[in-house]
């Protein structure tokens, strides 16, 4: 059965690859390692930023949650941004994203806020089939991006 919970200073590190297998699977060309413990570190135990969960196998680090806080103007409340989501691929399949997502609408419902909101690829067709299956509903907005 996998656990879900927040990832502490000392487990950090086994969340590191993760991150990179993450950033691998949707193409980054500039993935830096230090960058990134600068970056995910900032979640750990809960910050006004946001949270970082670990889904976990045993002892063996399978998955991760980013949670950003947030808000939203349109409905002038506070949300949850669910920014980043992997599990390993040996572990698809077996719940540890379906816990991530319900680990972080508790969270959400906690610190107050009126949704759990998050994106993915296009053709990212097996994580949108898990999503589908949340009660979740498939938003009509499209995202663009600008480099700054």
């Amino acid at each position: 059965m996998t656990e879900i919970r927040a990832v502490t200073a000392e487990e950090f590190p086994q969340f590191e690859p993760l991150f990179v297998a993450y950033q691998e699977f949707y193409e980054v060309e500039d993935i830096d390692p230090e960058r990134n413990r600068g970056f995910f570190s900032r979640f750990l135990g809960g910050t006004d930023d946001g949270w970082l969960l670990g889904a976990f196998d045993g002892d063996e680090a399978v998955g991760f949650g980013c949670f950003y806080r947030t808000m939203s103007s349109l409905s002038a409340t506070d949300v949850v941004l669910l920014n980043d989501l992997y599990v390993n691929e040996s572990a698809r399949g077996r719940g540890a994203g379906r816990a991530l997502i319900e680990a972080g609408a508790e969270l959400a419902r906690q610190a107050g806020a009126t949704h759990l909101v998050w994106e993915t690829a296009p053709d990212n067709h097996r994580a949108q089939a898990l999503y589908d299956t949340t009660g979740a509903e498939k938003s009509t907005w499209l995202e663009y991006e600008l480099e700054v």
